[in-house]
């Protein structure tokens, strides 16, 4: 039933409380491919180009004949997959195959639209049990991903959750 799963992981280890289901559903499912994800910000800095005199940060404007250009830095990027492929290494130990990708922009937006144009059978992602004042204030991407997704999700409870508004 469940082929594809895709997990969103965002570094922590309550997101990591999925891994055990994630586990048996992929073995019991006989799932072909369990997508490890991971949502990192676009983080853009800047290059100078045409000559340079002194240190970027040591100035606040370019020299006369230099310019800025805004340009992506990668380096979220690359821990977010040294993590994934951490992850990733030690579910195929268990004979699970799995694929990771880092994607880039708003975490509920990327996750369901990769669910979706992947066509992913099931999301499983941890709910990190933020409520009240705390879930309003830095909002919840489990939540978004269970109200918006067209791809059916199974959300984990953080350990220790215990509920309330």
């Amino acid at each position: 039933m469940y082929k594809k799963i895709l997990v969103p992981l965002d570094g922590s280890k309550l997101a990591e409380c999925v891994l055990p289901h994630v586990e048996e559903l992929a073995t019991g499912c006989g799932a072909e491919q369990v997508i490890l994800v991971s949502v990192t910000e676009r983080i853009t800095g800047y290059r100078v180009v045409e000559g340079y005199t002194a240190p970027l940060a040591e100035r606040l404007v370019p020299s006369p004949g230099e310019r800025l250009v805004p340009e992506a830095v990668g380096k979220e990027e690359k821990q977010a997959q040294k993590y994934l492929d951490k992850i990733a290494k030690a579910l195929e130990a268990k004979g699970i195959k799995v694929l990771t990708e880092v994607l880039l922009g708003k975490p509920a937006e990327e996750i369901i639209l990769y669910a979706t144009n992947q066509k992913c059978d099931l999301i499983i992602i941890s709910s990190h049990g933020r409520s009240g004042i705390s879930r309003w204030a830095h909002g919840s991407v489990a939540d978004k991903v269970f109200r918006a997704s067209g791809v059916p999700v199974l959300m984990v409870k953080a350990p220790g959750f215990t509920g309330g508004a």
